[in-house]
């Protein structure tokens, strides 16, 4: 889903692969769980479209919380929309590659 990612979105990208699923400890990113990133210099405005791993999850709050945080701490003078979504609903067949050899699948 993440294709043709603008220098900035990809930039973007690896700062929220500091966000780590405590439950699995594995970055968020790797995990499968982002869908979308968009980037508006124009109109200051980041917006990132996730899910979480399982409707229940106790973290999720927290998670979704972090994006938005250490985005912000880069892009400072931006606003930051973080969308949960459940479709497409998350499977393990979204975890990259490097989260598979990370978690020895």
């Amino acid at each position: 889903m993440l294709e043709n990612l603008t220098q900035t979105e990809q930039a973007i990208l690896n700062v929220i692969k500091t966000v780590i699923d405590p439950e699995v400890e594995i970055n968020i990113v790797d995990l499968g769980l982002i869908y979308k990133i968009s980037h508006n210099e124009a109109d200051k405005k980041i917006e990132v479209v996730m899910t979480l791993s399982a409707r229940g999850c106790p973290v999720g709050d927290v998670i979704i919380q972090h994006v938005e945080t250490v985005i912000l701490d880069r892009w400072t003078d931006y606003s930051v929309d973080v969308e949960l979504t459940w479709e497409p609903e998350w499977t393990p067949d979204m975890i990259t590659d490097q989260g598979k050899n990370f978690l020895n699948m």
